[in-house]
């Protein structure tokens, strides 16, 4: 887990400001972390099907 999954998976009950002075992350990081995820997903996902071809 990294600190921005961390952030997300706790911020409702200790605020993302809170969390991310304490972390010592930019809250614009997690933002721009939380915004991207899609495009993660889905780098991830085709590098899936690239690495099990590759080895099929």
């Amino acid at each position: 887990m990294n600190r921005c999954q961390f952030v997300e998976d706790h911020q409702r009950r200790f605020g993302v400001k809170r969390l991310c002075d304490i972390l010592g992350i930019a809250r614009s990081s997690f933002y721009y972390w939380r915004r991207t995820a899609p495009d993660r997903a889905a780098r991830q996902a085709a590098d899936e099907r690239n690495s099990s071809s590759a080895f099929a």
